[in-house]
């Protein structure tokens, strides 16, 4: 089911993106900063939960900017890192992007905190300077301050920067073109784990995603502001791999489930493969499509989102990952176990737009779209609902360990197949009673703040009582969380 916005609400979206009399873009700030080429800067993020460092890898030049050419710093306070380019000598801000990153979900882990280091490659892509810049990576502390891990002189001319050709062997694929990439949200799905016999079947995900994409709200009514474009660089084996069910796959990108020891986790650790396949189109989004059947996906803010093609949930987890890494919206559930610990840190107010500490009620983030005579904390059928999806979820963790050991220990594909499809239908049950109880709640369509929401039943609040970011299934996306996708999709207009 899709959500379809109140034509008033539609009308003044668009009034609000399209003024009749906007004045011409201001194109002399990036004309006289940068040319028309993408800087791919790549570093390595290590650290524990303590200690953090980045160290310069490699600069490239690359294709034509995605970004806008106007908008150049960020103005939206989200994500826990940010990429700064100055002028050296005025120490000018030039240009900023804020993002998230896997190091910064690893440092809220178990390992983290008891001193186990990892590294993680990562890279930030910037508009191609002119002369000289002072790059830098910069991460926010708990106080909202920012501490500076990388900070360095990169000269756009030096024969260090790699300006090789793009790799070979990579197929780019037009599902919906609307203008020029720097005006234009550049949305690129990179197909993993299909092999050069299925390409019937890639081109058909392809077409059937980019049209969940630009069928639900907010971005139906503002599909003429994205470009989405399918990018696919065979694979040696259909899949990606499943590590705690013993599933090893040879795959272009290197998907796998179990990503910090979640096993419906669905990430990449070989960033340099993703990049060189997705450095074939201009990008502002990036989505991995993962060619499996199994329930998982993920989504960091501004850096790659994941989903599983073939799920009765793939369609929900297509936007719902789309909504992390697009607008930076944090996860509404709090019942499912995660790896994090304290993700997000109490008596501090998340810079999510979507879910608040309410340390002060009368400055509600969201305030301004609250439901008249609703109030804030608004109370709900927390407790019944709580119970219910605890015991689901400590059913479902069961059966998916019961899956695992019998793919590990080789048991009949029949008998797999079997407990597969029990989980499914355990999913889909559990779903459509939620989705009952939650349909008999006195606060159905009203925006509040709900508690229960980031992994935490106490302490963080939600603004709606069900949203895509809440729980499975064709919900909308809630006014709080449309406005956010909305502001962002302003972000990337001239």
């Amino acid at each position: 089911m899709r959500h379809h916005p109140r034509p008033a609400l539609a009308a003044f979206v668009l009034a609000a993106l399209w003024p009749a009399c906007a004045p011409a873009a201001d194109l002399a700030p990036f004309e006289r900063h940068f040319v028309d080429a993408t800087m791919r800067v790549d570093f390595y993020h290590a650290g524990d939960a303590k200690d953090e460092t980045a160290t310069l890898d490699t600069v490239y030049r690359q294709g034509t900017w995605a970004g806008s050419r106007v908008h150049l710093v960020d103005p939206l306070e989200v994500g826990r890192s940010v990429v700064e380019v100055r002028d050296p000598a005025s120490k000018q801000l030039l240009f900023s992007k804020r993002f998230d990153s896997y190091f910064g979900e690893y440092r809220t882990t178990g390992p983290a905190a008891k001193g186990v280091k990892r590294t993680y490659h990562e890279s930030a892509l910037v508009p191609y300077p002119k002369g000289k810049v002072a790059f830098a990576v910069k991460v926010r502390q708990r106080d909202g301050s920012h501490r500076t891990l990388l900070e360095t002189v990169i000269d756009p001319d030096s024969v260090t920067i790699n300006r090789e050709p793009l790799i070979d062997g990579v197929t780019v694929l037009d599902l919906h073109r609307s203008g020029d990439p720097h005006a234009k949200v550049d949305v690129a799905i990179v197909a993993e784990g299909y092999t050069a016999a299925e390409r019937v079947k890639l081109e058909a995900d392809l077409a059937r995603y980019a049209k969940v994409l630009l069928s639900a709200e907010p971005f139906a009514s503002l599909k003429d502001r994205f470009n989405v474009r399918g990018v696919w660089k065979p694979s040696q084996q259909s899949g990606c791999d499943e590590p705690s069910r013993g599933v090893w796959k040879a795959t272009a990108v290197g998907v796998g489930f179990d990503a910090l020891g979640s096993e419906r986790y669905l990430l990449t650790e070989d960033n340099r493969a993703l990049r060189d396949i997705a450095a074939h189109v201009p990008y502002d989004a990036l989505y991995i499509m993962v060619n499996t059947p199994r329930y998982g996906g993920g989504g960091i803010y501004n850096l790659y989102c994941t989903f599983s093609t073939d799920n009765q949930w793939s369609p929900y987890i297509f936007l719902h990952e789309f909504g992390h890494t697009f607008a930076a919206l944090a996860d509404e559930y709090y019942t499912s176990n995660v790896a994090y610990n304290e993700f997000f840190p109490k008596g501090v107010e998340p810079t999510e737009p979507n879910i608040t500490a309410l340390l002060d009620p009368a400055k509600l983030k969201w305030k301004d779209l609250v439901t008249p005579g609703t109030a804030v904390p608004t109370p709900w059928e927390k407790s019944p609902y709580d119970a219910r999806d605890n015991a689901f979820q400590k059913e479902r963790e069961s059966l998916n360990a019961e899956i695992a050991r019998a793919m590990r220990s080789g048991k009949p594909r029949a008998e797999v197949d079997a407990l597969k499809a029990k989980s499914e239908k355990l999913s889909r049950d559990h779903a459509k009673r939620m989705d009952a109880d939650l349909a008999r709640s006195a606060f159905v369509n009203r925006v509040g703040a709900f508690e229960g929401a980031g992994y935490a039943a106490q302490g963080l609040y939600r603004p709606a009582l069900d949203c895509i970011m809440f729980s499975k299934g064709g919900k909308p996306f809630c006014p709080v969380c449309a406005r956010a996708i909305r502001q962002v999709i302003e972000q990337y207009g001239e």
